[in-house]
């Protein structure tokens, strides 16, 4: 299996796909090895089979969930050990079009001012005002900060893709503020160790695990908010709030990094722009 692994990671490799990607594919392909009870490149096609109706008939995986499972033992099978099966051709993920959460500017403000710790609040803040990615904000260096054009370069984003988006004087000053307290050379958000104390020599930026479970525990201490609150939903607030200030959605796609326009459709279905003219239309009819 190890030589099978490393294969199918310098496969992943080569096709570009992100560290994400990677760990997300490799899960799936563990998971069938634990079902099954043996190396995956000795499963048969009729134990694949069997494995790919489990998770979907009696696990019940959720569509997301499905077709990282799906897309992962596919590429191991098709790309890695090149298997030319038939049951490869014929999974298909089911898509799943849910609206995103989305906060309101009150919510988003509650949730940061109850942030304890200034690295995380500097953090949540940088997402939703600059609608950044969980990984593209941890990830964020010195060098990406454009202060006097007021922009933020994100070149460490989704698929590779370089782009600018405007930098609110009001996060400038935070990032500068939360940046003296560990003055890393490098990162912005910097790996901390036990009481940050490597936070100034750090080689690496702080864990994803770090910003989530402080916005787990922000979450507990606001019980009106009943929302499914996760970082990338900050995310979505910022998209949506650009588009309710009257924002080109053109503009919010460029901010957002996203290749087409059609992506950005989603946010039509869960802005309140203009819905009070169309209220008033409507009923005038």
């Amino acid at each position: 299996m190890d030589n099978c692994r490393q294969g199918m990671i310098n496969d992943m490799q080569l096709c570009g796909y992100s560290e994400r990607t990677q760990e997300s594919y490799l899960r799936a392909v563990r998971q069938l090895k634990d079902f099954s009870g043996k190396a995956p490149e000795l499963i048969t096609e009729e134990e694949l089979r069997e494995y790919l109706l489990h998770i979907k008939n009696k696990r019940k995986y959720a569509a997301a969930t499905m077709k990282i499972a799906y897309y992962g033992i596919k590429f191991f099978y098709k790309t890695t050990l090149k298997r030319s099966w038939d049951t490869l051709d014929l999974v298909r993920a089911q898509s799943e079009r849910r609206l995103p959460v989305v906060l309101s500017v009150d919510e988003a403000r509650s949730i940061i001012q109850r942030i304890r710790t200034i690295q995380n609040k500097t953090y949540i803040m940088t997402v939703y005002s600059c609608g950044l990615r969980l990984q593209e904000a941890l990830n964020l260096q010195v060098s990406d900060i454009d202060s006097k054009r007021m922009l933020i370069h994100v070149h460490r984003g989704k698929g590779a893709k370089d782009r600018y988006v405007p930098l609110p004087q009001s996060t400038l000053l935070m990032l500068r503020q939360y940046w003296r307290t560990h003055r890393n050379p490098v990162w912005i958000f910097p790996f901390r160790g036990q009481g940050g104390k490597k936070a100034p020599t750090a080689d690496r930026p702080m864990d994803r695990s770090t910003v989530t479970g402080a916005l787990i525990r922000t979450l507990k201490d606001l019980p009106l908010i009943k929302k499914k609150v996760s970082i990338h939903t900050f995310r979505h607030s910022y998209a949506t709030h650009l588009l309710e200030a009257g924002v080109n959605i053109r503009l919010i796609q460029q901010y957002l990094g996203h290749k087409s326009l059609m992506t950005m459709m989603v946010y039509l279905h869960v802005t309140t722009y203009g819905q009070a003219d169309a209220y008033q239309k409507i009923n005038s009819i």
